[in-house]
């Protein structure tokens, strides 16, 4: 009776929030629903046919959760996803809630979710998983989770509470994960990148895992992909990446507009571009693997992918197209930044930036992000905005960009700016923090170029 009445009143309090348009009821339902039976969101993942599938990490957890999602759904069994990213555990448990019937049936075989790093304790507790990806770890909101040694520390002690029969999934090229999974048992499933068609030769200035966490000394790299992500050693012997049970080789990269890449003898291909969808890619290749699904299949599915809300989406807007890109930490904006700069070439650059507390208060590291890659186009137009848009214009003229307008805090207007710049038949792209991207995402959607993005 706890449970049907917790998940009456979370489906409740969706339809409230929708009808009043204060939301897309991607949290408040799990608040409510956990306050009525505490233990909804372990009840309800119990009647799971197949299991649970946990994906955690800083950065592309809701782009490969889609992927994984797209692997294991049927059409008379979908999957049940938080597919807005709400990905505390009230989010995980509004989005059970949301696929239960009225009476606390959960008829799913599968459950794919993407859980915040700090909630992935509980999150495992609670679902008991069949398998759980951690992709990457990079310096983010630091005066909500401090250094990555504390987030690290707090994937490993989930990791290590995984039912018997559990596995993790890891990103080898990730030091700050393979230090996470050099000592679980069973042995992680260990995936990464090895193509040096598409590596750099040295680490960004804005690396966060640099050092051997044995004994201190500056890991040597032979190959870097995406931020510290890539093949290192330390040169004393004492840690170096662990050899890939699944490796990502001859990437090819076409634009933003889709990334290939070879797994054993299988052609991986996304028609989602830039390097860091390789990883999102290959993450979601060793689920399925893991899974015991033919590499076949998984390529044949993963074809069909399409962008999630606000990643590398296309938006028309008056006879433009808007590209949404999510920049949440010196890594990811720098990659987007690459992104957009050299791989579209975009003329036309919006970015957005918020210091809410889902963004993170502190927004220093914008120091850290290579904005100078901007000054390179002699047409370009650059609109910085947000709510520490003027921080955003002071970076910038540091790095000594032209074209810069001057600072729109407001969203909507900013966006009429660039549109105002962007040629007919153009392309602007936009660069957006967490929550600017939902606000900006609104102000598409209000305007009628888009759909909400609980319904994407």
């Amino acid at each position: 009776m706890r449970l049907t009445a917790a998940v009456l009143a979370g489906k409740a309090t969706a339809a409230a929030s929708r009808l009043t348009r204060r939301g897309g009821g991607a949290t408040l339902p799990g608040d409510v629903a956990r306050w009525v039976d505490a233990g909804v969101l372990r009840s309800l993942t119990r009647q799971l046919g197949e299991g649970a599938v946990l994906i955690t990490g800083t950065n592309g957890k809701t782009t490969t959760s889609r992927l994984v999602s797209l692997l294991l759904s049927e059409p008379a069994a979908p999957v049940l996803a938080n597919r807005t990213g709400a990905n505390l555990i009230f989010g995980l448990t509004a989005a059970a809630v949301a696929a239960a019937s009225p009476g606390g049936r959960l008829r799913r075989r599968w459950a794919v979710l993407e859980v915040d790093e700090a909630t992935l304790p509980l999150a495992v507790e609670e679902v008991q998983p069949r398998l759980v990806l951690a992709g990457n770890l990079f310096r983010d909101q630091l005066d909500r989770y401090g250094e990555l040694e504390k987030i690290a520390r707090v994937i490993q002690r989930a990791l290590e509470r995984l039912p018997e029969g559990s596995r993790a999934v890891l990103n080898a090229d990730d030091p700050r994960i393979a230090e996470i999974g050099l000592n679980l048992r069973p042995a992680p499933v260990w995936y990464g990148l090895d193509s040096p068609n598409v590596a750099r030769a040295e680490l960004p200035h804005a690396a966060d895992a640099r050092t051997c966490p044995r004994c201190g000394q500056a890991l040597q790299f032979s190959a870097v992909y995406v931020g510290h992500q890539g093949a290192y050693r330390c040169p004393e012997g004492h840690f170096e990446r662990p050899r890939l049970d699944i490796a990502g080789r001859d990437v090819k990269l076409a634009g933003l507009d889709a990334v290939a890449l070879t797994v054993g003898e299988t052609r991986l291909e996304l028609p989602i571009g830039g390097l860091f969808n390789a990883y999102n890619l290959l993450g979601a290749y060793a689920i399925g693997a893991a899974l015991g699904l033919q590499p076949d299949f998984i390529a044949e599915r993963l074809r069909g992918a399409a962008a999630a809300f606000g990643r590398l989406e296309r938006i028309e807007a008056r006879g433009r197209t808007l590209t949404m890109l999510l920049a949440k930490n010196p890594a990811s904006f720098n990659e987007v930044l690459v992104a957009a700069t050299q791989l579209a070439q975009s003329e036309h650059v919006l970015l957005a930036l918020n210091d809410r507390i889902a963004d993170g208060r502190d927004v220093s590291w914008i120091w850290d992000v290579d904005f100078e890659l901007l000054r390179d186009g002699p047409g370009r137009t650059v609109v910085p905005t947000g709510l520490r848009a003027y921080d955003l214009a002071v970076r910038l003229k540091y790095a000594e960009v032209g074209g810069v307008a001057a600072p729109e805090p407001d969203l909507g207007r900013a966006l009429d700016l660039l549109l105002e710049q962007t040629p007919a038949g153009g392309e602007a792209h936009l660069l957006c923090t967490y929550t600017a991207m939902l606000e900006m995402r609104a102000e598409i959607t209000r305007r009628g170029w888009a759909r909400p993005y609980w319904q994407t």
